[in-house]
């Protein structure tokens, strides 16, 4: 019994101790990971492997480029873990195309090739590398992991590091991912915070794109941001992508896209990487599918857009810290400041011991004390007493005492004839450390603007070539519902009341998405909306069923009903624009025994009129009613509508077809996303009837006629003239001639009428393009021309200078064609048509 409890003791207090272990181990484990391999120091940007590796590479440089392999043996030497770690992170260093000059097949960020083997690719410090991190004097060195060597602490990096290259890590309990910025933005921005100005800092990215900044909080924990690749319309059956979103590679884009299609989100025909200098990815579409809801598509449902949550964080005084970027740059900036200044004040240390000794050395020669050398004194140690001796009446010419090692080191000078014109030369020499003194001194006193000129120098010495690349605009918000492709079949059965896509013997209703919703009215009264499914119960006796729009207004409801309590029938008009999705919505008074009598669904708000016959047993004199809809007003759902008769009903037909009670459609054109809308944004386009069109002119002197559809996608920055399309009137265009040198004016009528087709109406030839066109009546344009006292304007009534011709003819010429010609349409219409661009 005694051993037992003994032995229960011993397993007990074995495991506490292990517990302890543990959690020491851990917690030991965790630091490591956070401060020594996953996250970026605040000193210098830097990882610890990628410091060792600029480490290595700068105790290698001879000014030759080195092969990768000989640079990751050289880094283990500091690095505690095995060569594979080096070699990626010496590739993604090179990837990075800023502090490491690659040759040979280092991979491509865009497609995800990887990087030749180490043995086969080389490398070497940039020239921008070696100006902003290295300076021996003002490193902190410590001993490498086996302490042979002695490595740097961190870099004195003169530069915003971290936030040009970005950072990517996962530690334990913690990661950061600092996204990656413009140079020269950086160095601006690094500008305008030592001046005391405001600055903004966003993303740019290798891979290019668009990206959509508005949520990116200044690159703090919570922020986001919304990339996407540049899509392009080759032709009504292709497209093109460009560019990818950043972290995506063109395998992972064609991918998902070849999903999507699988999962009949959208229908392609074939897609084809075409990548080579440039990114292209061609996308054949299937026949009659639309590339503008395409492109929508495809940022939807495939990587063609990808949302990135930035999390900036770093180690400051040895600690995981999240930061915004401005606070980083603020940091870096402050850092570089205080760099400069440490290199400036060793700078004014070495120019004061230049000049203490060059002025030693005038004294020495010119006031003849060398000649102590050639007396004869009874020991070396009185030489130099004799010598520091000879020196105290000068003494006031110096600005610190003569210590022994300065003249020992004169000693150590050649003794020969001393010329006037070698004591002339240490007297420029002299003058010469005076003037640098003088200038380190005002440095130092301005530190400021030495911090500034030295960014722009950075800026004019490395920024040329290093220009922005990511395109920041906002993105209009896709409806995945509106743009997915109908992948689906649905069907019902009425009598029993189910719906569904599974339900193939029975009756058909439309093609739709998995995406959609659905609504459906039975004979009861009774609305739901359900999503699409492969078999949902409804309700029995189901009347009308359809793809619900949530928010459309136009499509309005009329019915007639019976009210089971009462047994009068109440007509309603009603809109459903927005509901809860599986509640049942009871459209009549409530009573289980109502029933509807009429129902139809009108998309425009059609009001048509119908024949009521009573039942042959009723009491009412005359038992055929006419009943308009379009004397009633659309009301909310729940009314419970108009009386149209206390008798029973017999049935009810169609009269006769209404026409809409609404107005005609409203349509704005927002500049900004280049998209059609109802909402009031955007330049006021005008009310259109349902076969009403709209006219868009384009810069390269085509010109497209389309409808309304909402979904279309318009290209602002080729857009000149965008209005609704009245076929009567003429349009007056102005187009640069490069053949003949000349500007061609002509006025014509719009003959064509197909859709969705771009008709050029100007003059083929390379460089021609549009300068002006207006819709006007009367347009009088304003011509200036030439430059200083050269300079005059004519202006010209063009509906009296050119005859009306046909769309395709050249026009007549206006006036000759120079850099400095300007155009301008002298009055502008108050109507929202025909607006004068």
């Amino acid at each position: 019994m005694t051993n037992s409890k003994q032995l229960l003791n011993e397993v007990t207090g074995m495991e506490s101790g292990i517990h302890g272990q543990y959690k020491s181990w851990f917690l030991d484990y965790a630091s490591y990971v956070i401060l020594e391999r996953a996250v970026p120091a605040i000193d210098d940007g830097l990882k610890p492997v990628q410091r060792r590796i600029l480490h290595a590479m700068k105790e290698m440089d001879d000014g030759r480029l080195n092969k990768a392999a000989n640079i990751i043996g050289q880094t283990m030497q500091y690095h505690p873990h095995g060569d594979a770690s080096i070699q990626d992170a010496l590739v993604n260093l090179g990837q990075k195309e800023l502090l490491v000059e690659t040759q040979g097949n280092w991979g491509d960020v865009r497609t995800g090739d990887d990087a030749a083997a180490p043995r086969y690719i080389e490398a070497r410090l940039s020239r921008f590398a070696l100006e902003v991190a290295f300076n021996a004097k003002t490193t902190e060195w410590q001993l490498s992991y086996d302490g042979r060597k002695k490595e740097p602490v961190s870099l004195p990096m003169k530069f915003p590091l971290v936030l040009a290259q970005g950072a990517e890590g996962i530690a334990v309990g913690l990661s950061t991912k600092i996204l990656p910025h413009n140079f020269n933005e950086l160095i601006d921005a690094s500008i305008k915070y030592l001046r005391g100005k405001k600055f903004e800092l966003y993303p740019d990215f290798q891979t290019g794109g668009m990206a959509d900044t508005s949520m990116y909080n200044d690159g703090k924990r919570g922020g986001r941001i919304r990339c996407r690749a540049t899509i392009e319309e080759v032709d009504k059956k292709t497209l093109a992508i460009r560019d990818v979103p950043y972290g995506v590679t063109t395998t992972q884009l064609m991918d998902s896209i070849v999903k999507a299609n699988d999962q009949g989100k959208i229908k392609i025909k074939k897609v084809t990487d075409n990548t080579a200098k440039n990114v292209e990815v061609a996308i054949e579409l299937a026949p009659g599918i639309s590339p503008d809801i395409t492109i929508d598509a495809l940022y939807a449902f495939t990587d063609c857009e990808v949302s990135i949550a930035p999390n900036a964080c770093v180690i400051v005084n040895q600690k995981p810290l999240f930061l915004s970027v401005s606070e980083l740059l603020k940091i870096s900036t402050d850092r570089t400041s205080e760099l400069l200044k440490r290199e400036l004040e060793i700078k004014l240390a070495e120019l004061q011991d230049q000049w203490h000794y060059s002025s030693l050395e005038k004294i020495f020669f010119e006031e003849k004390i060398y000649k102590e050398l050639e007396k004869k004194h009874a020991t070396w140690d009185k030489v130099i007493e004799a010598i520091a001796k000879a020196f105290e009446p000068f003494l006031k010419k110096l600005k610190r005492a003569i210590a022994k090692e300065d003249i020992l080191r004169l000693t150590e000078k050649p003794v020969r004839r001393i010329y006037k014109l070698d004591i002339d030369e240490l007297n420029e020499k002299i003058k010469g450390i005076e003037k640098d003194i003088k200038d380190t001194k005002n440095n130092l006193a301005n530190l400021v603007d030495f911090a500034v000129a030295y960014f722009e120098n950075l800026k004019s010495k490395y920024g040329a070539d290093r220009k922005r690349r990511t395109e920041l605009k906002p993105f209009d918000v896709i409806k995945a519902r509106q743009v997915a492709i109908a992948n689906a079949k649905l069907y019902v059965n009425r009598a029993d009341g189910f719906i569904g896509t599974s339900l193939k013997k029975d009756e058909f209703v439309v093609e739709c998405s998995d995406l959609d919703d659905i609504i459906v009215f039975t004979r009861r009264g009774q609305m739901k909306i359900v999503k699409v499914g492969e078999k949902v119960y409804i309700g029995k006796d189901i009347i009308h069923l359809a793809v619900f729009q949530k928010n459309d207004d136009r499509l309005t409801y009329n019915m007639i009903y019976t009210d089971g309590e009462t047994g009068i029938a109440y007509a309603k008009r009603f809109n459903v624009t927005g509901i809860t999705r599986d509640k049942i919505y009871d459209l009549t008074r409530g009573h289980e025994k109502s029933k509807v009598n009429y129902f139809s669904a009108n998309p425009n708000g059609e009001a048509e009129s119908v024949s009521i016959t009573l039942s042959a047993n009723s009491s009412a004199r005359n038992k055929n009613i006419d009943f308009y809809f379009e004397e009633m007003e659309i009301k909310n759902r729940s009314s419970i509508g108009n009386q149209v008769t206390k008798y029973p009903i017999r049935s009810i037909k169609l009269k006769e077809a209404g026409v809409s009670t609404l107005g005609a459609l409203k349509l704005w054109f927002d500049d900004q996303f280049g998209r059609l809308n109802t909402e009031e944004k955007g330049e006021f386009l005008g009310s259109f009837q349902p076969d009403e069109k709209i006219l868009v002119i384009y810069q390269d002197g085509t010109y497209e006629i389309t409808d309304t559809d909402q979904n279309q996608r318009f290209d602002i920055k080729q857009i000149i003239l965008i209005e609704k399309f009245n076929p009567e009137k003429l349009l007056t265009a102005i187009y640069r001639d490069m053949e003949k040198l000349q500007f061609n004016v002509k006025r014509f009528k719009i003959e064509t009428t197909t859709l969705h087709s771009k008709f050029s109406f100007i003059k083929e030839g390379e460089g021609n393009m549009l300068e002006a066109v207006t819709t006007v009546d009367k347009p009088i344009v304003e011509i200036k021309s030439g430059r200083g006292q050269q300079a005059r304007t004519t202006k010209v009534k063009l509906d009296g200078f050119v005859e009306v011709m046909g769309w395709k003819a050249v026009g007549n010429k206006l006036a000759d064609f120079t850099k400095s010609t300007e155009m301008e349409w002298v009055h502008k219409p108050e109507s929202p048509q025909g607006e004068l661009f």
